[in-house]
């Protein structure tokens, strides 16, 4: 008889026996388990999202012999969340769809087969999956990947998305050694924000470039505590010879844009001989322009980067080791962003703040 591991008979439904029968008789016994009701957030159209978004009550579903049931305990609504809503992003999940699309739970149950996950563990979708916005996942063992339980919730459920896009980054297009240096758009961003720790931790100095806003200098001061050594506004910028500003730091030999417009020939004005500019997103909704001199006398690269693809390819182990790392940073300080906590139940709260309709607001995290 195949046994069901489970944490608590008193947090699931208990699993029912059925006889299996062929034509000699009885052959086995298989045990059925169900996963507990749900809470979920679903849309059935794409659109906006605090229009389309709704938070529904969803029965069990069943707890197959490969699965694991995942109690979610946190997960983060990113921009890409909130683009595939919208349908705008290049992949999405079939309607009627669950939001969210990583996060960090503790396994409940598991069925017969799985090898490798006990309850109790706690697991990430590696790669990120669709439909983290629920209480409870059933999905096949090969989705989860096992972490650390002594890292915080708020980083274990956010740790992928976009601080893995800033390390695959930092070493998949330049070779950088300590003393070089990078220059970046968007700073203030996660992604922006983990480039600059992380390449603080090896020694890489970072030119970081800001809009100009309300409260920019308090903005240069916080991505000057995390290491960056410069941080100017676009408008600083305004100048002929702006690798003038520069004093001590060597011109950089790569450089990541995630604005587009104007600030990406800024990023690329910066660049050396020879150097590389990665896209991995375009806020402004504004195209690249690249002067002819630039490709021909400084014969500069243009490259773009999608966490989506890498790992849906066979980097899928090696980034679920770059991810105990970055989990591991965070742990020791070494990484840090601001997050907020929020219920889940205060989930439209959360997404007004997400969508920007209350003021600037650090990155919303749905604690389960």
């Amino acid at each position: 008889m195949a046994l069901i591991m489970m944490r608590s008979v008193a947090t699931t439904r208990r699993g029912f026996f059925k006889l299996k029968r062929s034509s000699s008789g009885i052959r086995a016994f298989s045990s059925l388990l169900t996963s507990p009701p749900s809470k979920a957030v679903v849309y059935e159209r794409h659109g906006p999202p605090d229009a389309v978004t709704r938070v529904i009550e969803m029965e069990g579903v069943e707890v197959k012999e490969k699965d694991v049931c995942v109690k979610m305990m946190a997960a983060p609504i990113n921009p890409s969340d909130i683009n595939r809503i919208e349908g705008v992003y290049p992949v999405r999940p079939p309607l009627p769809a669950i939001g969210g699309y990583e996060g960090v739970g503790e396994v409940l149950s598991v069925g017969s087969a799985v090898k490798h996950l006990s309850p109790g563990d706690w697991v990430i979708p590696s790669p990120p999956s669709s439909g983290t916005w629920q209480t409870y996942i059933v999905k096949e063992e090969s989705v989860w990947h096992k972490i650390s339980k002594d890292s915080p919730i708020e980083y274990a459920a956010t740790i992928t998305v976009n601080p893995l896009t800033a390390l695959r980054m930092l070493q998949d297009f330049v070779t950088l050694n300590s003393g070089d240096c990078i220059v970046q758009n968007g700073a203030t961003s996660i992604v922006g924000q983990c480039i600059i720790q992380l390449a603080r931790h090896r020694g890489i100095h970072s030119i970081n470039i800001i809009r100009d806003r309300v409260g920019s200098d308090e903005a240069k001061e916080m991505l000057k505590r995390l290491g960056a050594d410069e941080v100017f506004t676009e408008s600083q910028l305004e100048v002929k010879n702006i690798k003038g500003l520069l004093t001590n730091l060597p011109e950089p030999a790569l450089g990541f844009n995630c604005v587009g417009g104007n600030s990406a020939s800024l990023v690329l004005k910066f660049l050396r001989h020879g150097g590389t500019m990665v896209t991995y997103g375009g806020m402004s909704k504004k195209p690249i322009t690249v002067s002819t001199s630039s490709f021909i006398f400084k014969d500069l690269s243009l490259r773009g980067f999608w966490l989506q693809k890498l790992m849906n390819s066979d980097k899928v182990n090696e980034c679920r080791n770059l991810i105990d790392h970055l989990l591991c940073l965070a742990r020791e300080g070494k990484l840090k962003y601001e997050m907020e906590l929020v219920s889940f139940d205060d989930f439209h709260t959360a997404l007004d703040k997400a969508l920007g309709k209350l003021g600037s607001q650090p990155k919303q995290v749905l604690k389960f």
